[in-house]
């Protein structure tokens, strides 16, 4: 049985034992164990928590930008992928309820599980404080991604940041060399960025997209940085 005092102390906000168990028992595990209740009602009411947070966060930071590219900075922080790196530096798949069948199929690193399972805490810190530590655990959790939401490029995303960087200094195109290992059901992609006749950057995930974009932000870190010093 997972350690709720410790996945308090993680989050820092006295949520009850029984509001953690909640947040972290997946639909999986429920239907193995007489239906009980899921974390699906927490991780309903986080997602609206979360994006009202981010979106008084931008709509501050931001008091010139256009309702258009306030939307897109909130998506390129209130995203399944971004939810699931918190989640994973958290720990939060290490308190996960599931089911036979997704702890076979590594449920606890599933980028989508730990997503949801990201809006459930919140929901549950909501319910527990309100809007204030709802609102301090989301700053906590996603600040560093606000922040570099506003470095990115106009599509918001790293392979598009990339792409515009390698233009401005007449690099040419990124290439992506991916490769996977794994069985079908549970497969990794490992990404390389080639830009000339160099390799930039390293990336893993779950799906090519995810890798392609981890191995584009490290690209994207090093070029600027040979260039800001050049």
């Amino acid at each position: 049985m997972a350690d709720m005092s410790e996945l308090r102390s993680r989050l820092g906000f006295d949520v009850s034992d029984e509001l953690l168990t909640l947040a972290m028992t997946h639909r999986s595990y429920s239907y193995e164990n007489g239906n009980i209740p899921t974390n699906e009602r927490l991780e309903f009411l986080g997602d609206s928590v979360l994006g009202i947070v981010v979106t008084d966060t931008l709509y501050r930071l931001h008091p010139n930008e256009q309702e258009g590219q306030l939307a897109k900075l909130r998506a390129a922080v209130v995203n399944a992928r971004a939810l699931a790196e918190v989640a994973q530096t958290v720990g939060l798949g290490e308190f996960l309820f599931l089911g036979r069948g997704e702890e076979t199929t590594d449920g606890r690193s599933k980028p989508s599980i730990l997503a949801d399972t990201c809006e459930a805490v919140i929901g549950a810190v909501y319910i527990s404080g309100g809007i204030e530590w709802a609102t301090a655990l989301v700053h906590q959790w996603l600040d560093p991604l606000i922040e570099v939401a506003a470095t990115l490029g106009a599509g918001l995303d790293w392979k598009t940041s990339l792409q515009e960087l390698t233009s401005e200094f007449e690099l040419g195109a990124p290439l992506y060399v991916i490769e996977e290992t794994g069985p079908d059901h549970a497969k990794n992609f490992t990404a390389q960025v080639k830009i000339g006749e160099d390799f930039y950057g390293n990336g893993s995930g779950r799906s090519k997209k995810e890798a392609e974009q981890h191995a584009a932000a490290t690209a994207f870190h090093v070029l600027s940085e040979q260039h800001k010093n050049a």
